[in-house]
């Protein structure tokens, strides 16, 4: 299969913004429509499920409008004590850690602050939640086998079900329970298919693009000190730390897929074809030399265009989960860096492994020193 990748700023943002760029592969991708994308492909999911991801059109206004209504201001601000207390949790557990001994601070940090958040938000039972963050890893695994593949399609159908069913029989303070009731004006639901396919975005996207941006921001400091001295001298903010990692290394580096409705001519005399996949390339625009200059590919956190990123995406995809992410983030590495100030690796940076898949952006393990008692 052959795809146009975006890898230019400016042309991705022009085309994100394009009502002739669409994601619905059931209406505007040959291949998929003919049958000749397999279903064992490792993101069939990804441009097969029914959510508001690859709507397009009114349709898509229809379903955004539907989760938007969960995804409220309200709802994100009131969640900061929550997350506060997980972090103030993980942060004691990590203080059980023998001085001298290396902890990965991915699997011990980064990876559970996330997921303990969105499945609070969304009322998900603890009988389900290690089972969940496996599914999620799989979903984003780029290079699944087609037995993985077909499992976790499986495990996907199930678990949503049955959270599903959990909250229709008892209905909750959550955004599950929101969504099952979530209705439009004109009276329209989510149907069942886009209800568990909506639940499947937001519960993966929550969690996997979070992990990665603490991750991220995390190791970046550790390999930067002298930007993390900036913070602490206070010429710098934890949302410059914020804004600067994302666009240095975005979360989620490739997107697929976006199509053309009909042909698209670009200023450089190149047509993209009615029905040819787009690839997003959001990891190299956020190091596009022509916006960032040639240190693009330095980590800056008083770079003047750190917040030229799209990281969260652009235009009508942009992501509903924005605030909440960037919450936990603004909660999560301050407290860190403050009860863990001797914090450093315990592997040379260029050590660290990437988790190996086009779809995720970050390490397979993160291994730490605290070297000190933590302050309480």
């Amino acid at each position: 299969m052959e795809t146009w990748s975006v890898s230019s700023f400016w042309l991705l943002k022009k085309l994100l913004n394009d009502p002739r760029v669409s994601k619905d592969s059931y209406q505007h991708w040959p291949a998929f429509i003919n049958g000749e994308i397999a279903q064992d492909w490792p993101m069939y999911l990804w441009v097969s499920v029914r959510n508001m991801f690859i709507a397009y059109g009114e349709n898509h206004m229809r379903l955004r409008k539907l989760v938007a209504k969960a995804f409220t201001p309200r709802r994100t601000a009131a969640m900061r004590p929550r997350i506060e207390e997980i972090t103030r949790e993980l942060l004691n557990a990590l203080a059980a850690t023998p001085v001298g001994e290396p902890l990965d601070l991915r699997a011990s940090f980064a990876q559970p602050l996330p997921i303990k958040v969105i499945c609070d938000l969304f009322g998900v039972p603890d009988t389900m939640r290690d089972e969940l963050r496996y599914t999620v890893d799989s979903i984003f695994n780029s290079a699944a086998t087609a037995e993985e593949v077909a499992a976790t399609r499986t495990t996907v159908h199930r678990l949503f079900t049955e959270l599903v069913a959990t909250k229709r029989a008892e209905p909750g303070d959550d955004m599950t329970s929101d969504l099952i009731a979530a209705r439009n004006e004109d009276g329209s639901v989510l149907s069942e298919e886009e209800l568990l396919g909506t639940l499947l975005l937001s519960l993966s996207a929550g969690t996997e693009t979070t992990v990665n941006l603490l991750d991220n921001a995390i190791t970046a400091l550790l390999t930067h000190p002298e930007q993390l001295e900036l913070v602490r001298a206070g010429k710098a903010t934890w949302d410059d730390v914020i804004d600067e990692t994302l666009r240095w290394q975005a979360p989620v580096p490739y997107l697929p897929l976006r199509y053309a409705v009909e042909d698209i001519k670009l200023d450089d005399g190149i047509t993209i074809r009615k029905g040819e996949a787009i690839l997003a390339g959001y990891a190299a625009a956020g190091r596009d030399p022509e916006v960032h200059g040639k240190a693009a590919d330095q980590f800056d956190i008083t770079r003047p265009t750190r917040r030229d990123h799209m990281a969260f995406g652009y235009g009508a995809h942009y992501c509903l989960g924005v605030s909440l992410a960037r919450l936990e983030a603004a909660v999560a590495l301050p407290a860190l860096f403050e009860r863990y100030s001797g914090l450093k690796l315990a592997v040379p940076g260029k050590a660290l492994q990437p988790v190996g898949s086009m779809l995720a952006n970050g390490h397979r393990t993160v291994p730490a020193l605290l070297l000190q008692t933590a302050k309480v």
